[in-house]
């Protein structure tokens, strides 16, 4: 291994934020328990078929069922009550989430991903050129 790539790796590893335990990155269920369909979910997500990205969790509202279940930011959410959430639009997303009271989601953290969906450039026509 060069010295430029030990590097980088070093400091990926000195990183406050760097964990390479691959249990914190599996898929896992959590089940989402609302009295009432129109209560709230206590987080909100980012992303969708139409900002060719899957759908991630971006909030989690402190205090909140979701939070006491131990959703967070950087979730990536992959089924919700057997509904498929790899490749759906926002609104659709937002409406599989709210249909019921017993949400029963498959998460997985994924920080790069959900990053992925503030990179404003990843698709322009500069970026990508036909």
């Amino acid at each position: 291994m060069d010295s430029l790539r030990t590097g980088i790796l070093q400091t990926r590893m000195d990183h406050l934020d760097y964990n390479n335990d691959v249990r914190d990155f599996l898929p896992r269920k959590v089940i989402l328990i609302r009295h009432k369909a129109s209560e709230a979910l206590g987080f909100n997500i980012r992303g969708g078929k139409e900002h060719h990205c899957g759908v991630y969790v971006s909030k989690v509202m402190p205090n909140s069922e979701a939070d006491r279940l131990g959703l967070k930011e950087g979730d990536q959410i992959l089924m919700v009550n057997d509904f498929s959430f790899e490749v759906i639009e926002h609104a659709e997303a937002v409406r599989v989430l709210k249909m019921n009271t017993t949400t029963q989601m498959i998460v997985r953290y994924f920080p790069y991903g959900y990053e992925q969906t503030y990179d404003k450039n990843r698709f322009s026509t500069a970026a990508n050129p036909r």
